[in-house]
C-alpha cells in the first residue's frame, strides 16, 4: 500500500483549479484519490496499533469551512489524518499531512487545554532535564532534529520567571515534533514504513508527557 502518483496529481491539479465547477467535473478523480488516501491511512493505523493504543482515527474532509474565513477557496489541497492515543492514561496524538511539496508527519500537543499547559510548564519549571535528554536521543534527533516546534509567547507566561534557564520550553503554547518528506519520499514504496518509524521515535516523548499529565507535581496519580 502506498500513495499513488495519480493521487498526488489530483491534489496538484486541484490547487490550480480550486473551484466548484472544476471539482464537480473531476469528482471521479477525487473519489479515486480519496479511496487511496483512506487505504493508506488505514494501513498506518494498523501499523500503529502494533506498538501503541489508538482509540480514534479521523481523516479530515477536503471541504473547507469558509463561513468565517476571508479565504473563500472551497477545497483543501491536501489530505490530513490524525490518530489519537487512548485516554486518559495515554496522551499525545499523531498526524500525517499529504500535500505535494508540503508533506509531513507530526506528533505531540497542538493546543493543550489550559490545565494541561500549566502542568507541563510547571514540570519544566521544576526540572526539564528529562525532556532535554529525550530531545537528544538518537532516534528523536534523526527524525525530528532534536527540537519541539509550535507557537510560543514572546516572553514568560504569567507567574513564571523570564530568566528561568528553561524559559524556551516554558513559553511554548504547544509541543510538536515534525518530520518533513519530499514528494519522492512520499511516492516511494517504503513511505509508510518511514512514517511508522517516525511515530515510533515519538514514544519516549509521549511516555514522558503521559506521566506528567497523569500526575501532580508530587508524582501522585490524578486518575481515578
Amino acid at each position: 500500500m502506498q500513495i499513488e502518483k495519480q493521487t498526488f496529481q489530483f491534489l496538484k491539479d486541484l490547487k490550480e483549479n480550486n473551484n466548484r465547477e472544476w471539482f464537480t467535473e473531476h469528482k471521479p478523480r477525487f473519489t479515486e484519490a480519496q479511496n487511496n488516501a483512506k487505504a493508506v491511512y488505514k494501513t498506518i493505523q494498523d501499523n500503529l496499533k502494533k506498538h501503541d493504543e489508538i482509540d480514534k482515527f479521523k481523516l479530515f474532509r477536503i471541504y473547507r469551512d469558509v463561513r468565517f474565513s476571508k479565504d473563500k477557496i472551497p477545497y483543501k489541497t491536501h489530505f490530513g489524518g490524525s490518530f489519537h492515543r487512548k485516554k486518559p492514561e495515554l496522551r499525545g496524538g499523531y498526524y500525517l499531512h499529504i500535500s505535494p511539496g508540503d508533506s509531513f508527519v507530526a506528533g505531540g500537543f497542538w493546543e493543550p487545554n489550559k490545565e494541561d499547559l500549566l502542568r507541563i510548564r510547571k514540570e519544566f519549571e521544576v526540572d526539564a532535564s528529562e525532556i532535554r535528554e529525550i530531545l537528544k536521543e538518537k532516534s528523536y534527533v534523526q527524525h525530528f532534529g532534536g527540537k519541539l516546534e509550535g507557537d510560543e509567547l514572546k516572553t514568560a507566561p504569567k507567574g513564571f520567571d523570564k530568566q528561568h534557564p528553561d524559559i524556551d520550553l516554558i513559553r511554548k503554547k504547544g509541543y510538536i515534533a515534525i518530520q518533513r518528506f519530499s514528494d519522492k519520499e512520499v511516492l516511494a514504496p517504503d513511505f509508510l514504513t518511514k512514517v511508522d518509524d517516525a511515530f515510533k521515535a515519538l514514544r519516549p516523548f509521549f511516555n514522558y508527557m503521559s506521566d506528567v499529565l497523569t500526575t501532580n507535581l508530587n508524582g501522585e496519580s490524578i486518575l481515578d
